[in-house]
């Protein structure tokens, strides 16, 4: 018998900007993914893998604007994709950090 998966069930720290009342797992989906991405413990990506499926996370990802280097990596390295395919990497082109350069 599976449980329904619920915010409960993640690391609470991932909410920490965010009012639980009302949230849909379903709605903010690309946020979700992008948020337990950067931030949660693997215990939160065996949930969403659970919960969405590769697929959904491989084109949440895919879509993003914006992911740390260390998990677009990570991402890149699970769905054997080259980082140069993914949208924050041609983000992060355009608008290059002049004092990180």
């Amino acid at each position: 018998m599976n449980k329904e998966i619920t915010t409960d069930d993640f690391s609470q720290y991932l909410f920490w900007d965010v009012d639980l009342n009302g949230f849909d797992l379903n709605t903010y989906q690309n946020f979700f993914i992008q948020r337990v991405l950067e931030y949660g413990k693997m215990k939160d990506w065996e949930l969403i893998k659970n919960l969405y499926g590769m697929e959904a996370i491989k084109n949440a990802s895919l879509n993003a604007i914006s992911l740390d280097a260390v998990t677009l990596s990570f991402i890149a390295t699970i769905f054997n994709i080259d980082k140069t395919e993914f949208r924050c990497y041609k983000h992060k082109q355009l608008f290059p950090n002049l004092w990180n350069s």
